[in-house]
């Protein structure tokens, strides 16, 4: 059975694949669509939208409208199931901090399991280097906030200068260009990687609150089922979205913090395919061959259309399982962790109040200065330091064309807290003096981190180039 569709389709066989409006000549795509693809595609994209939605918070929490400022995060946002489910108590804000905060860390999980797996973290040597500097990145910080806040209230937010914003201190970087080796770049990712595991890791210790046992039975019988539908080859998304939502609602429960259940699951994810690549090229090949032979016919039946459209979908099926879930799964989230929850995140959490009081408070607070001092004299003394007496005892050796110079640079610029450091104060204080306190003194740290990190690696890459 022939159909003019289908004649008509044979005589244009070589025509193009058409293109998506999104990236067609039209006006629309042309003037804003292509131009905010391209600008999503660089790497500092990320921390520039959440630079913007965190000065928009500033300005909005310092406005004559910033009592809507607060009564918007504040507001409470009920959801009960009959008896089973109950988060009455949750605020906006906790809802974005406990709730979408999860997909960051799932994403962030997603991330390091990537390298752990097949990037610069696989190789235990090259990983070495980056590792320990990253350690000494954490501990030098956290031990010169603890060493100010010994005995005081505000002990607990020793976690806060630990962090390092990846979007921010690439961005940092980026701006810099072909300047900074390639070897460098890589250095800080990776340093910037591990800095997030250990961040993990102490968020799930040091940070929990009024453990429930039970709770945590229930979410840890949640994780085993999601790895047991992963090693039967489960492959639909839906089972494992349901387990996440329970793991999410028992660690939320329990005390330990919700947003582990994005890290647990991300790192529960395949970093494999499952097909091999290599297999998918001669497989493809029949499939195509066998919908060209159906073509060879002048006349089509209902057998040969029904037969080419399911070849066609298991040619769909065998790209898709031939690239890893985890891939897949950045691919498709990572755009909207970026450009979506953690600008909300900002926005939710950035707006503190600048005064010259309140300026001054942070200023002299323990809290502040601990803060201050650990993000731009512990990190930069951290890595740097830690970088040394790895290469020193042979642990690892620097990136190509990558100076001392520029590891200072490099520490200085993993100074650059915001994300995480926010979110570690949201877990930290109930205080809301000391809270102010803490995010003033993140904004300040973070300004003058990426400052003085621009600045060393500016200087450090001139003198690499004078020297060449």
């Amino acid at each position: 059975m022939s159909t003019p569709a289908l004649d008509e389709q044979a005589a244009d066989g070589a025509k193009p694949v058409s293109r998506p409006w999104s990236q067609s000549d039209r006006f629309v795509p042309r003037t804003f669509v292509r131009p905010a693809q391209r600008f999503m595609d660089q790497e500092a994209a990320g921390g520039i939208v959440m630079l913007v939605a965190a000065v928009v918070a500033i300005v909005w929490a310092n406005s004559p409208l910033a009592d809507s400022y607060v009564r918007l995060w504040e507001s409470r946002v009920v959801l009960e199931i009959g008896g089973l489910v109950d988060l009455s108590h949750l605020d906006l804000r906790e809802w974005v901090n406990d709730g979408l905060m999860t997909f960051f860390f799932f994403v962030a999980a997603l991330e390091m399991k990537r390298e752990l797996s097949t990037g610069a973290l696989s190789d235990r040597r090259a990983a070495m280097l980056p590792a320990v500097a990253a350690l000494g990145g954490m501990l030098v910080p956290a031990a010169i906030y603890a060493a100010i806040n010994a005995g005081t209230e505000g002990a607990g937010g020793f976690g806060i200068p630990m962090a390092t914003d990846i979007a921010f201190a690439v961005g940092v970087v980026t701006l810099l260009g072909r300047r900074v080796p390639i070897g460098a770049r890589l250095f800080l990712l990776a340093l910037a990687i591990v800095d997030d595991i250990g961040g993990i890791v102490v968020i799930a210790i040091f940070y929990a609150d009024g453990l429930s046992f039970r709770w945590l039975a229930l979410a840890a019988g949640g994780v085993a089922v999601a790895a047991a539908m992963n090693r039967v080859d489960i492959r639909s998304l839906v089972p494992y979205a349901v387990v996440g939502v329970f793991t999410w609602y028992a660690l939320l429960q329990s005390g330990v913090h919700s947003t582990i259940a994005g890290v647990a699951l991300g790192l529960l994810t395949p970093a494999w395919p499952y097909r091999s690549p290599r297999r998918f090229a001669p497989t493809a090949r029949r499939m195509v061959d066998d919908i060209e032979r159906s073509y060879h016919s002048a006349a089509l039946t209902t057998v040969d259309v029904e037969r080419t459209e399911s070849t066609l979908d298991d040619i769909v099926r065998l790209a898709h399982e031939s690239t890893s879930p985890l891939e897949r799964l950045e691919h498709r989230l990572g755009p909207w962790t970026a450009y979506v929850i953690v600008p909300i995140f900002a926005l939710a959490n950035a707006g503190v109040v600048l005064s010259r009081e309140s300026i001054a408070d942070a200023a002299t607070s323990t809290v502040g200065l601990g803060i201050f001092l650990g993000l731009v004299v512990g990190k930069t003394v951290g890595v740097s330091a830690a970088t040394w007496l790895a290469v020193r005892f042979r642990l690892g050796v620097l990136p190509d064309g990558t100076t001392w110079g520029h590891v200072v640079g490099l520490a200085a610029t993993a100074g650059v807290g915001f994300t995480v450091a926010l979110f570690v104060t949201g877990l930290s204080f109930d205080s809301a003096a000391l809270t102010s306190d803490a995010k003033i003194a993140i904004l300040a740290a973070s300004v003058v981190a990426g400052t003085l990190g621009y600045l060393l690696l500016r200087a450090a890459s001139a003198r690499r180039e004078a020297t060449t």
